[in-house]
């Protein structure tokens, strides 16, 4: 009974801060127990026993702790996808060498095909690079600019070259990732345009691949599950029976089957949540990186200081003030338009805001002040807005077109 205990106990502890650590950045969950923990995990446990290393050896631990924590966590290596590999692979030895014989053909001949699945997606993940973006291959442009998430003229400081739309700088690749989803360390690389579908079919395999071998562990473990008929189902003796028949079904498996159908059957859930959130993402046409960017915007609007407007009537309005500024006519307030025009990408040429046929097109603009007022001299041209329903997400075109955008690898 200690073995089955120790085994539970540690995979529960891994289920939990795996969860932990996957779901608690997320934006709905920020402010959440699960939020809490993330940060406490990850930034409150190790600020304290940095202050606990100071104190007792000037800091030398937190050095090497915090070079090896920079390697881990801030350049790209492979080593979470060894561990994920590793652990794949030998789960599925162990239970193949103890079990595979013991089971029929019908249901041995699915295995090797759903074995195989995670490991080709993990690679088409890893080894995907189209998505990154130099100065030859910026010119891609497969997104319009919608002028709240994304806006022409923007450069990158690290590559200093133009950010085309719903593309991001990735410090761990050291490269802008075309439509970036997010870095992902279980493929050691980032998802974006081209590999994410694969992202999708892996996470979708790994979840099958782990339910059939949970149920080819409780297929073997059946016959030692019986228990005596007599006790009504609802009572202390039946659940008795029950327990005792589990222990033995463990001590007989052993780690090689029933060690590795409960590893599977806990975690099985992991990837299928996430591909679960990663579908309403795609349904409200929007990725990861996006999602968190909208999630700013809601907040700075319930603070009142986002407004919007017409890019037509802000353009007209900023190219006017620039004329009058280049003929000598304009005031200061001219030139503070004309820099805010340009800020914008209002003014941008067609090199830098480029036609891109798009299904959907919307005119507005939005941005967020300091002061809580719309920009100066132009207070009528600019309206207060409270809530996301107010402006419209362009790269949402209707949840099946969305689904479409994605399988296609764009």
């Amino acid at each position: 009974m200690g073995i089955i205990r120790k085994i539970l106990i540690g995979i529960l502890i891994i289920s939990i801060i795996t969860f932990v650590a996957l779901f608690g950045r997320l934006p709905a969950l920020r402010r959440t127990p699960i939020g809490w923990l993330q940060r406490a995990l990850c930034l409150h446990i190790p600020s304290a026993l940095k202050s606990v290393d100071r104190r007792i050896t000037g800091g030398t631990l937190a050095a090497k702790g915090k070079r090896l924590g920079h390697y881990l966590f801030f350049q790209k290596n492979p080593l979470v996808l060894i561990l994920f590999l590793s652990v794949l692979t030998g789960s599925a030895a162990l239970f193949l060498y103890q079990g595979a014989h013991r089971l029929p053909t019908s249901l041995l001949l699915p295995a090797p095909i759903l074995l195989a699945l995670p490991y080709i997606f993990t690679y088409l993940c890893a080894t995907h690079t189209a998505h990154y973006l130099t100065a030859e291959t910026k010119e891609t442009h497969d997104y319009p600019y919608d002028h709240i998430l994304f806006r022409p003229v923007q450069k990158c400081r690290t590559c200093s070259i133009s950010k085309p739309a719903r593309s991001k700088h990735c410090s761990l690749c050291g490269t802008c990732i075309a439509k970036l989803d997010h870095h992902c360390p279980w493929v050691n690389n980032c998802l974006g345009r081209g590999n994410y579908r694969w992202f999708l079919l892996l996470l979708v395999t790994l979840s099958f691949l782990e339910f059939y071998g949970a149920f080819l562990s409780w297929y073997l473990l059946r016959p030692h599950l019986k228990t005596p008929e007599e006790p009504a189902f609802f009572t202390f003796e039946h659940f008795r029976h029950l327990g005792d028949a589990a222990v033995r079904a463990v001590n007989i498996g052993g780690i090689s089957i029933a060690g590795v159908g409960m590893l599977a059957s806990s975690t099985a859930f992991l990837p299928l949540g996430l591909f679960a959130y990663h579908c309403y993402l795609i349904w409200a046409g929007m990725t990861t990186n996006e999602s968190q960017k909208w999630a700013d915007w809601r907040d700075d609007m319930a603070d009142g200081v986002v407004f919007v407007s017409s890019r037509a009537a802000i353009r007209a309005h900023c190219k006017k003030q620039k004329e009058a500024q280049e003929n000598g006519e304009g005031d200061s307030g001219a030139k503070a338009d004309a820099g805010l025009g340009t800020a914008l990408g209002l003014l941008a040429n067609a090199e830098d805001d480029p036609y891109v046929e798009w299904p959907v097109d919307s005119d507005q603009i939005v941005v967020r002040t300091n002061d809580s007022k719309p920009p100066k001299g132009q207070e009528a041209l600019w309206r207060r807005i409270w809530s996301l329903d107010e402006v419209e997400n362009i790269y949402d075109l209707g949840g099946w077109d969305n689904f479409m955008d994605v399988l296609t690898g764009r």
